[in-house]
Order: structure tokens, then C-alpha cells, then sequence
């Protein structure tokens, strides 16, 4: 049966429509302003009166939630993990991985392929490392960290149904041209993360991408702009963002938004196994992480990923940066889309798939609907 949700404010990703409507099945049908609704037969309609409708949100760089890890490699672990998700008003998943052994690695591939034939929120994965830098390594296990390794992704992305679409490296390492040859090639974003490299050597980089701006990087100084300055400077550079006020603090969100605009930042939670789970211990990558007044650390102190959830990233961006919901937009679901290629995601478009939010006046999450079908279905 098809849905029509009426009488709201509707943030398309291109455009707004202040008393409007959208009819959907499993793909958007048509949209538009009160004015131009003609009922049909058949069909549910629901009243939103004045809600907000954003596009479904577009998470590019999260390792797990809900007692769960993309490492895990369980396919049935995994598909219950992403429904979880959609709660938050996330639509489209990528499952990232972290620095562990290559058979490790080789699980999860298998894990996410199996699980990604059966749920088609998964629309991609995130490789991140291990082809990183000892120097930023993060909650990143030092012992399995190794030189790029194009031949490596290559096993990988053929274990995954080719399902890898952005990989975090060193780009600093002698052997990444030839790796960032092969990612360019075969369709993979190669993004600078856990990075000591200099800026005279990142502007002999292909990498197009920034994996959790400011977080395992080398700083930016007045006399080294280092990672975190080179993102700033090249507009053509998608940044990601955790913005939960405690990766970066809102000032230093404020700031990087000033310079890059919302139409090369890309909002993440970089979530880990805890995630909408009670405060106390977990794991990340076998190394025990202590949850705690909503930030998850390593015994060390380490940040090690978030517990952030994607509804009150998008809150915490406007909140932060003073943006409007437009821009908010932009930085949750349309830029990933144009980003990696997501052709029916990321905007409300005739045609595209029916994956919104719906929102109260207040920014709280009501609705989600994935498909076309209400999260709660």
C-alpha cells in the first residue's frame, strides 16, 4: 500500500517545501505542495501538521552499536545491528572495520557480504586500516599496522561482493601511489586517517577524503598545517565529522564548518559496540573500552570510537555551527550519496528510494521510514 505523509515541511536536500507532501511504495512517487494533492484510492495518508521530512541519514564510518561489531563477522549479528540502527534514522550503512589481522579482516568481509544480501541498508563498506600510521594509530592495535597493500585490498574487496567503497590509509607510506592508483581504479575513496603526513606530501596525494577531521591526525601548527590543515585548505576534500562535542569540541566544529561549508562535510558517528547500550565496559578490537558519561575511552584514555547516535549528530551540527536544517541536510544524507555514487539515495527525489525522517519541531526523531517501510514495521 502505498503512504502519503501530508501537511509537512519538507527539506528535499535541493530544496524546501513548507506545507507539502510525499507519496511513496518502496520508491518515492511524487512529492510537491499542498496545493498540487490529488488523493488516490487506496492509499494511507497520515496528518504531520507542520512536522519536518529529511532524508534518511547516510552513515559512512561506524564499527557497530546495540552489543554488536562489523568484526565481528556474524552476517545475522550484523543485520540485527543495522535494524537497530534505523532507529536513529539511518538508512544506508557502510560497516567499518578496524587494524586486526588479515584472516580477521577476511571474516568481517564475508560477514558484512552475507549480511549485505539480505539487507539492503548495507551499501557499502569502510576499510579503516591497516595501512595506517603507528604515529596516529588511535584505538588502532599498533601490532597489525602494515604498508599499503593493494594486492591485500584486492582479497578483500573480492571476499566482500566488491562492496568496498572508501578505505582509510597513511598516505605518507612509499607505497601509496601505487595504492591510491588501484583504489581510484576500482571505485574505492581513498581518505587520509590515522596520518602523519605533511602537507608537502599530501599535495601528491589522490586521496579525497578526511576520515574524522581533527581526531588522528597530525595537527595543524603555524609553522606545519600537517592533515588537519591540508583538509581545510583544499576545498575538494570531504571531511568527515563525529560531532559529539567530545571528539572535537563545538568551537573547533564551528570553526572547520566556516572554512569547508556544508557541501564537503559529511557528518559520522564512528560508533563502536556500545553504542545504545547501558555505560560500563566493552571492547574494541579486543582491547577492553570503558563507556562513560556518553564517551567511550581505552584504559590509556584513548578515545576509541562513540556512542554517538546519527539523530543527535544532526542535532549537535545546527547546535554547534549554528547551520540551518538545509545545511544539516547536506552534511547527513546528500553529500555521502553524491560522494560514493548512491544514485537512488540522499535526496527526497521522485524515483529515488523512500528512505526519511520524520522530526517534531523540537529536532526529535518520530519516524523512520527504510524502503518505504516504517522502522517500527
Amino acid at each position: 500500500m502505498k503512504t502519503v505523509l501530508k501537511h509537512a515541511h519538507l527539506y528535499t536536500g535541493t530544496e524546501q517545501i513548507s506545507d507539502g507532501f510525499i507519496r511513496f511504495s518502496k520508491k518515492i512517487e511524487e512529492l510537491g505542495p499542498m496545493s498540487a494533492y490529488q488523493p488516490q484510492s487506496a492509499e494511507k495518508v497520515i496528518d504531520l501538521a507542520g512536522q519536518l521530512i529529511v532524508p534518511g541519514f547516510i552513515d559512512v564510518h561506524s564499527h557497530g552499536g546495540y552489543g554488536f561489531d562489523a568484526m565481528d563477522g556474524d552476517a545475522a549479528q550484523l543485520d540485527e545491528m543495522v535494524r537497530h540502527m534505523v532507529h536513529e534514522g539511518i538508512t544506508s550503512y557502510f560497516p567499518t572495520t578496524m587494524t586486526q589481522s588479515h584472516a580477521k579482516i577476511a571474516h568481517a568481509m564475508n560477514g558484512i557480504r552475507e549480511a549485505a544480501a539480505k539487507n539492503p541498508v548495507i551499501q557499502g563498506i569502510h576499510l579503516e586500516g591497516p595501512f595506517i600510521s603507528p604515529v596516529f594509530k588511535g584505538a588502532q592495535p599498533e601490532e597489525y599496522i602494515q604498508n599499503p597493500d593493494a594486492a591485500l585490498l584486492a582479497h578483500w574487496d573480492e571476499l566482500s561482493g566488491h562492496r568496498v567503497k572508501l578505505i582509510t590509509y597513511a598516505p605518507e607510506d612509499e607505497h601509496a601511489a601505487e595504492f591510491e592508483d588501484y583504489c581510484l581504479a576500482h571505485g574505492i575513496v581513498p581518505s587520509v586517517g590515522h596520518s602523519n603526513a605533511l602537507r608537502e606530501q599530501l599535495k601528491h596525494s589522490k586521496a579525497s577524503h578526511v576520515t574524522h577531521l581533527y581526531n588522528a591526525q597530525r595537527e595543524f601548527k603555524h609553522r606545519q598545517p600537517g592533515v588537519t590543515g591540508h583538509a581545510l585548505l583544499e576545498d575538494n576534500l570531504y571531511c568527515e565529522m563525529i560531532a559529539d562535542g567530545f571528539h572535537v569540541v563545538p568551537d573547533m566544529i564551528k570553526l572547520a564548518y566556516e572554512i569547508k561549508g556544508p557541501y564537503r562535510m559529511e557528518l559520522v558517528t564512528d560508533s563502536m559496540r556500545a553504542k545504545g547500550m547501558p555505560e560500563g565496559v566493552s571492547e574494541l578490537g579486543g582491547q577492553k573500552v570503558i563507556v562513560k558519561d556518553k564517551q567511550a575511552r581505552l584504559e590509556t584514555g584513548n578515545l576509541a570510537g562513540s556512542v554517538l547516535q546519527f539523530q543527535d549528530a544532526f542535532r549537535n551540527i545546527i547546535r554547534f555551527t549554528g547551520c540551518g536544517i538545509a545545511e544539516a541536510v547536506l552534511m547527513s544524507s546528500v553529500n555521502q550519496a553524491r560522494e560514493f555514487g548512491l544514485e537512488h539515495k540522499g535526496t527526497l527525489t521522485v524515483g529515488k528510494d523512500a528512505d526519511l525522517n520524520v522530526f517534531d519541531q523540537n529536532l526529535e526523531l518520530k519516524e523512520t521510514y527504510s524502503l518505504g517501510q516504517l522502522a517500527s514495521d
